[in-house]
């Protein structure tokens, strides 16, 4: 091509090139961030959120609202100064005030916050019948509670024996600190309760982290549910039925004692989602294989069970540590579907069959079993939700 017909070319490119420019929209400008859901990579974004932090160092969060319990004053008041006497030399602001006790059959309010926010972290530590400690949390006005669990089931410790926990959802800390991350947004109210079923006084060490802070259309509320079969008489173990609504499944802790000899999981986890009947619209291989191990999470140079966490998924406890295929032992799984959450837009069913790989040789088979099963279903969903089972007795919680 010669020069002239180049020298022709270019001013007709570069006038269609800045009519493009000129028209195309202007970068959009980030909307702000909510404050609410925060992780490594929006750590550095600046919010209008409010940080609010409850604790018996100050029952309501406000500002500038911690550490006033005064020794001299407060002494002797219910679950005012209760640490009045070892910070006596020392005055307010020497932590006078941390911890609360729960009489027996009394249900405490530990925070009860206007919102909106989002609760963020949540750190406990006391008692001593963790399945007989009642956590409640309720959303804006509801009268029945969206969490209602056992304290312990809800932290993955349902086996009555502290274990380490190492998820991203919840984490359990030598020598009993429990701590969960669920984000939990609010746009009214929030009332976290705890009721001592125990036959003696709870002291119970608690905060509760949250931010006061815009909730975006789309949050979903938070919920927890706790089941029991003591002696399950079904081949499939409900691990949460009639749910109402629209909203995303996000994940299972089971506490699972065996009455067998023999591996004890094969059983297919199922999902139900929308109408589905007879058959699930997801559907497992295996309990080991939905909780992401295999092959019975067996040790086989050892000849044990394989105890493992991590950020998603674990078998947290056995009990005994040592033996294999034991009748009596005893199981802590957890599962979160954080980056795999089950939606859906108008109910969910969940079942795990109790199914056991018994016999010899040939003559080995799937067998029915009658396990002892508690599990925590975590979802988000629209409220209002449908009301939960009735909690089983007081006697009938028990770890077994």
């Amino acid at each position: 091509m010669n020069m002239n017909k180049i020298s022709k070319i270019i001013p007709v490119f570069a006038f269609a090139l800045a009519t493009a420019l000129s028209a195309a929209p202007a970068p959009e400008t980030a909307a702000p961030f909510d404050g609410i859901s925060t992780n490594l990579g929006n750590l550095h974004r600046l919010s209008d959120a409010q940080s609010r932090s409850i604790s018996p160092e100050n029952f309501t969060g406000e500002r500038a609202g911690g550490a006033k319990a005064d020794p001299a004053n407060d002494k002797g008041k219910r679950n005012v100064a209760n640490s009045a006497n070892a910070a006596r030399e020392l005055g307010a602001g020497w932590k006078v005030n941390p911890l609360v006790r729960i009489n027996p059959g009394e249900t405490l309010t530990l925070a009860d916050i206007t919102g909106p926010g989002a609760i963020q972290h949540i750190w406990m530590t006391g008692g001593r019948d963790w399945r007989r400690s009642i956590l409640r949390i309720y959303w804006d006005d509801e009268t029945t509670p969206s969490v209602e669990c056992p304290f312990g089931d809800f932290f993955c410790m349902g086996l009555g024996k502290f274990a380490p926990v190492s998820s991203l959802a919840v984490c359990v800390n030598p020598g009993s600190g429990f701590n969960c991350y669920w984000t939990m947004p609010f746009r009214k109210k929030c009332r976290v309760t705890i009721e001592n079923l125990n036959p003696g006084q709870m002291t119970l060490y608690y905060q509760i982290d949250y931010t006061l802070a815009r909730v975006p259309d789309d949050a979903a509320y938070f919920h927890a549910q706790f089941r029991r079969a003591a002696r399950n008489t079904t081949s499939d173990y409900t691990i949460l039925d009639g749910v109402r609504g629209r909203g995303q499944y996000a994940g299972v802790y089971l506490a699972w004692g065996v009455k067998n000899s023999g591996w004890w999981g094969e059983g297919e986890i199922k999902f139900f989602i929308d109408g589905d009947d007879k058959h699930p619209t997801i559907c497992g291989t295996g309990t080991e294989d939905y909780f992401c191990g295999s092959y019975n999470f067996e040790n086989k140079a050892e000849k044990r069970y394989q105890p493992f966490n991590t950020p998603y998924t674990g078998l947290v406890q056995v009990e005994p540590p040592g033996e294999i295929y034991k009748p009596g032992q005893r199981f802590g799984l957890y599962r979160w579907h954080i980056t795999d959450p089950v939606r859906f837009t108008k109910d969910l069913r969940v079942t795990i069959q109790d199914l056991g790989w018994q016999g010899e040789g040939g003559e080995r088979r799937y067998l029915a079993q009658q396990s002892d099963i508690a599990s925590v279903a975590y979802w988000y969903q629209t409220e209002p939700h449908a009301p939960f089972p009735k909690l089983p007795s007081r006697a009938e919680l028990e770890a077994n």
